[in-house]
């Protein structure tokens, strides 16, 4: 999976990729497993993110597989 920051399920990683437009984006974690996310799933309500900015994230599994979820900047 990716390597655990915390015993609590929290993830460090950077977004490696951000589309405004559509509000989907991809997140790194330590161990190189990418995530995608949506930009409700930013934690601090603002709906866009930088590419390169470092975050912690949990997961979330949904339709099969794990995306990023509760991705605040760190």
């Amino acid at each position: 999976m990716t390597e655990r920051a915390h015993v609590d399920g929290v993830f460090l990683g950077t977004v490696v990729s951000f589309d405004a437009a559509v509000g989907l984006g991809e997140v790194q974690g330590a161990d190189g497993v990418r995530f995608q996310f949506h930009c409700i799933e930013l934690a601090d309500g603002t709906r866009t993110i930088e590419p390169a900015t470092a975050v912690t994230f949990g997961l979330l599994a949904k339709l099969g597989r794990y995306e990023a979820a509760r991705v605040t900047r760190a």
